[in-house]
């Protein structure tokens, strides 16, 4: 029997790697036409709950009176039934409507808390008819009831983006780094959370990022982030904030589409000739400037379609947006010279204008945000002097690397430009998440409409094999199947390859897992007339979809769709059999079949490790306040958890425990409204918490607890100095004497011994150590240094554990094994095994090692055996076994009494705090 979850947990949606849709609940009372169709076998969803909220996802089959002008005869209908919506329309705010091309209009409304918008939190009117003949035909998204968050951040602001700055861990990225305030979010989930939204961008010494982080703003940690640009992509979709800002900034704004370049004196549309990449010269339109000259402008569309040529220049000139002394490739002449084919200007112009008349004309869609704004295409930036294998939408235009011996320009694959062309179009509507479920379907829909664009500008037939190939054209030498970068036709589906990663790797696998929504659609579109496809996906992506949505609201929405275009009963039934064969489906990650038994459920993408001991575990979730809690349960699942932190507005993580009592990390403002960090510690059955250390001025971690011992680091954030702070039998805590310069990381504390590992250099060469310390004697026990890197050290069985990772390209790390007097070391499993893992990170109980083995990318691309996996083996050493054949991400294990494990397991989809009493050994 498995736990009960803890109270109140924040659930955010499965964008953030969370929540699947559920069936409706008999608390939801649907319109009685309703009732007939579910009878009838439809498959369109007639109404769907919502996660985490008393509001549908969905309605449909509705036919209700809707006076007025559409904004305000939407809002109307959704006040008119309070027991149906469970909306205060007082919350919702118009972002857009759009009207399509057989006059049906879609109202979509942002929700926002307390003057505060939140994540991802949009809902969506359908009308039909107009006058008196108007009327509600669906209507659903997502809308969080009993949101109770602060709107007021208690954190300074200089602070907020301090620690958004510092979510970049490589060092030579934030170096130089920028943050850019975005303004106040409230991330949804239980009573929700206030935070504060950056745009950080990485520096010049360290590699090109792009980060989304929301930052805590009360209690000053991060709640949320993700990369908005990652690598092995034809270009990473933007974030839901981002594009209801962008969206919300436009219709304030009165959306009045810009003015035709043509009408700026001294402009003039002409035409010339320009090489493509392979050298064959052909027609471009472009500007013709008054001294004669010519640049790759188009002034024959509505949205005018701008090229410019970086030639070269760094990256880092480009961060913030253009330079200003850039100006659209050009030339003296219509002619234009070789560069521009070689760059891929002429390729990025041409294919805008492709990508441009197919949604035009096709769909009825005016440009990338619909009302015909310019369009930018940038081509031949450079990393460091080498071409970058890759394409972007920044949110502003669309960037492409490449170009050398082995490849072209990325410009130059239609089915590549229509891709990050349509990520601009998914933001200006839906503006998906990139972020897990959410940025593979975002991934997913870029894939399908990059290649529905290439098939249908080429004459491709639908049955041509190579239809489905994605990127296949960017490779100089080889076949197209070699080259592609992803194929829609390669069958994957939920049960047999969804990838569950945390946000960690590809942002939570949102090119990993996108095929297998992309081949749903592709398939709907080798079914139905390609034309009647591509309007039914495009209607779901612009009426449907908002920001948070996963797998299975996106088959609601297509279906849904599908409704509103009056497709027949057999084609919707096509329609639900692709998703079908994909297992795109409600319910879906339970047939994994996973051999862990889940304590807590939808646990926090960014909660810190577990802590246990004695059979109890002890571990952060959020409460009902909003601001994460201490918990502690039963570590074989009975009972039910029970808090430990006191309820007072701060964030309480970071938890040891020692099986009887636990110490933790209280971070907010204090009782006089000052902000810091203080160390709290609790007996788990019982008593008052109190407290041992505050700072405000120094950052604290690494706590440790063991018997009346406790121990934590005490880092000055100004000078970089760390200290180790020990408090004995509840005293006041004192401070461990280090030699200069030496830099303590790694707590572990057991029957009086400290150990930990440091790190110092040396005429310019860095060494390392693993040191035992006696707190009854104040002296050192035992010290073993390397020229290697030391980590993860660990007091378990009598000895001390220590991960070490000898100096060297590609090497692989030993676990060792010391007497905790120093008298001997051994290798527990050797750095030259071959099951010695590439890093590891070590829990121990008195007679098991466990470890997380992770690594770097295959040669082949990431799969689920490649994620990070479990292993255990003797204590004395032996050969290693998995602990689970669960074949997702398992990350921050915790070994409890002999072999018994807990972790966090990110298989299904979400990430579950699970356990398994033996290991599973062969899988």
């Amino acid at each position: 029997m498995e736990d009960t979850p803890v109270p109140h947990p924040l659930r955010t949606p499965k964008a953030l790697g969370l929540a699947v849709t559920a069936a409706l609940s008999l608390t939801l009372a649907a319109p009685p036409a309703l009732a007939a169709q579910a009878s009838d076998a439809d498959p369109v969803p007639a109404l769907v709950a919502g996660r985490d909220t008393t509001t549908p996802q969905l309605v449909t089959g509705l036919a209700e009176r809707a006076e007025g002008a559409p904004a305000a005869a939407a809002l109307a209908h959704l006040a008119a039934h309070p027991e149906r919506y469970r909306i205060d329309p007082g919350q919702l705010t118009e972002v857009a409507t759009e009207r399509a091309a057989d006059g049906r209009r879609t109202v979509r409304f942002q929700q926002y808390h307390g003057g505060v918008p939140v994540l991802g939190a949009q809902y969506l009117v359908h009308l039909v008819g107009d006058g008196a003949d108007q009327r509600v035909e669906s209507a659903g998204g997502k809308y969080f009831t009993g949101l109770t968050a602060p709107t007021t951040a208690a954190v300074p602001g200089a602070m907020l983006r301090g620690l958004a700055l510092g979510s970049l861990t490589d060092p030579r990225a934030r170096s130089g780094a920028t943050a850019e305030d975005r303004g106040p979010v409230v991330l949804p989930g239980g009573a929700g959370r206030l935070t504060r939204h950056f745009t950080v961008r990485g520096g010049a010494d360290g590699p090109t990022t792009t980060r989304e982080v929301y930052v805590d703003a009360t209690v000053g940690a991060i709640a949320l982030a993700h990369d908005t640009r990652t690598p092995s992509s034809a270009g990473p979709g933007p974030t839901a904030a981002a594009a209801m800002a962008a969206t919300a900034a436009t219709a304030a704004a009165g959306s009045a589409p810009a003015a035709p370049a043509a009408a700026v004196p001294g402009l003039e549309p002409a035409t010339g000739t320009a090489p493509d990449a392979y050298g064959r010269r052909v027609p471009v339109n472009t500007t013709r400037l008054p001294d004669g000259s010519h640049q790759l402008v188009d002034l024959t569309r509505r949205a005018t379609i701008t090229t410019y040529d970086a030639a070269g220049r760094d990256l880092l000139d480009f961060i913030g947006g253009l330079p200003a002394d850039l100006r659209p490739a050009a030339s003296p002449t219509a002619d234009f010279p070789a560069a521009t084919g070689t760059d891929g200007a002429t390729d990025a112009h041409l294919n805008a204008g492709i990508v441009y008349d197919f949604y035009r004309d096709r769909l009825g869609r005016e440009g990338l945000d619909g009302k015909g704004a310019p369009i930018v295409s940038l081509v031949a930036m450079t990393n460091d002097g080498a071409p970058i294998m890759n394409a972007t939408w920044d949110g502003t235009m669309m960037s492409y690397g490449g170009g050398g011996p082995q490849y072209h320009s990325f410009a130059v694959a239609l089915d590549i430009a229509g891709h990050e062309m349509t990520h601009g179009v998914i933001e200006h509507t839906a503006g998906l998440v990139n972020a897990g479920q959410t940025g593979a379907m975002n991934e997913a829909l870029a894939d399908y409409f990059g290649n529905a664009i290439e098939v249908t500008a080429h004459g491709v037939a639908m049955t041509d094999p190579k239809a489905a190939l994605f990127g296949e054209a960017v490779c100089r030498t080889g076949t197209p199947e070699s080259c592609a970068g992803r194929r829609l036709d390669d069958r994957r589906t939920t049960v047999d390859d969804y990838l569950g990663t945390d946000l960690g790797l590809d942002g939570g696998g949102v090119h990993l897992n996108s095929t297998i929504f992309s081949g749903a659609l592709w398939d709907i579109r080798r079914t139905l007339d390609p034309l009647t496809a591509d309007r039914l996906v495009y209607r779901a992506l612009t009426e449907y979809l908002t920001p948070l949505d996963d797998f299975v609201d996106g088959r609601d929405a297509v279906l849904a769709a599908g409704r509103a275009m009056n497709l027949t009963r057999a084609q919707l039934r096509s329609v639900a059999a692709a998703f079908d064969a994909h297992g795109i489906r409600a319910g879906w990650e339970s047939k994994l079949g996973v051999d862990s038994r889940a304590l807590v459920r939808d646990i926090p993408t960014l909660t810190p490790a577990p802590a246990v001991a004695g059979g109890r575990w002890v571990m952060s979730n959020s409460t009902g306040t909003g601001n994460p809690a201490l918990y502690t349960g039963s570590t074989t699942g009975t009972g039910t958890p029970v808090r430990l932190s006191p309820e007072d507005g701060r964030r309480h993580s970071w938890a040891a425990t020692d099986g009887t009592s636990a110490a933790w990390l209280a971070v907010g403002p204090d009782a006089e409204g000052r902000f810091g960090t203080e160390v709290l510690t609790r007996p788990l059955d019982g008593g008052p918490a109190r407290g041992l250390f505050a700072s405000r001025t120094e950052q604290l971690s690494e706590v440790r607890i063991s018997g009346g011992d406790i121990a934590f680091l005490a880092e000055d954030q100004e000078t970089g100095r760390t200290r180790i702070l020990v408090s004995r039998g509840g005293a006041a805590p004192v401070e461990l004497p280090l030699p200069e310069g030496h830099h303590p990381s790694g707590l572990t504390l057991r029957d009086g011994l400290l150990g930990w590992s440091e790190r110092w250099t040396v005429d310019k060469r860095q060494l390392s150590a693993a040191t035992v310390h006696s707190l009854t004697t104040g002296r050192a026990t035992a010290r073993y240094e390397s020229s290697g890197t030391i980590g993860s050290t660990l007091l378990a069985g009598g000895r001390l554990l220590w991960v070490e990772t000898p100096a060297g390209p590609a090497a692989r790390s030993a676990i060792r094994s010391g007497a905790t007097d120093g008298s001997a070391a051994v290798d527990v499993l050797p750095a030259d095994s071959p099951d010695a893992p590439a890093t590891a990170t070590l829990t121990a109980s008195e007679r098991t090692i466990t470890f997380q083995a992770s690594g770097s990318e295959p040669a082949g691309g990431w799969t689920n055996a490649a994620l990070p996996k479990l292993w255990q083996l003797p204590i004395t050493g032996g050969t290693p076994v998995r602990v689970s054949c669960n074949r997702g991400g398992q990350y921050e294990p915790a070994a409890d009494r002999d072999s018994r494990v807990l972790w966090l397991d990110a298989t299904i989809g979400r990430t579950d705090l699970v356990v398994r009493e033996r290991p599973a050994g062969s899988c």
